[in-house]
């Protein structure tokens, strides 16, 4: 398989597993969509400048479904506020911290490694929190009365969920990493060596 294709097929279960997990994001199975953008960064950053736009106008798309499913109007949804649109920089924090660990570990995971693994999702993790929350609390009329104190309250009661959720889908993708590793060494030693060079 080529490196286009490894990337191809990345960036298809990528998708299927966000829209998958998105359609139901309060479900028993968490929504994914950190993650993804965390891995996405990781796999596709020479692919940056359309595989991020594609996922995420992808999670836009689900979320209209879900909203529309539920017989509301989209625009007018409480998550639907001015601060809705800062998930654009949320989910590209996200897939700043993957594209950064790829550079940082020239596309090999290692238990060396596991340090700059475990710092770059924590990192991200908490900067796309940062924007997703602070959109919603700030920007949007469900707040009434917004302080910095109710602010950081929020911001601290939700971080550690969504940092769990993102670490256990990243966990999982580098379990799965190690087996592309020992199943197809070629095309991972050449997807890690094409994503350095960018």
């Amino acid at each position: 398989m080529s490196t286009a294709a490894s990337r191809a097929a990345i960036l298809t279960l990528l998708a299927a597993l966000m829209a998958a997990t998105r359609l139901h994001h309060f479900g028993a199975v968490p929504d994914a969509s950190w993650a993804v953008f965390f891995i996405g960064g990781f796999y596709l950053s020479t692919w940056t400048r359309w595989a991020f736009p594609l996922l995420m106008a992808l999670a836009v798309l689900v979320d209209w479904i879900v909203i529309r499913g539920q017989g509301m109007d989209f625009w007018s949804h409480y998550c639907v506020s001015p601060g809705y649109w800062a998930l654009v920089p949320a989910h590209l924090a996200m897939w700043a911290g993957g594209w950064w660990l790829q550079r940082a570990t020239g596309g090999r995971l290692a238990w060396r490694t596991a340090g700059l693994l475990v710092a770059s999702v924590a990192v991200a993790a908490a900067a796309c929190h940062l924007f997703a929350q602070g959109g919603f609390y700030w920007l949007s009329d469900t707040v009434a009365d917004p302080t910095l104190a109710g602010w950081w309250k929020n911001y601290s009661d939700w971080l550690p969920a969504y940092l769990r959720v993102s670490a256990m889908y990243v966990g999982i993708a580098v379990a799965l990493h190690a087996v592309a590793v020992r199943l197809w060494p070629a095309q991972a030693t050449a997807l890690a060596r094409d994503g350095a060079r960018h």
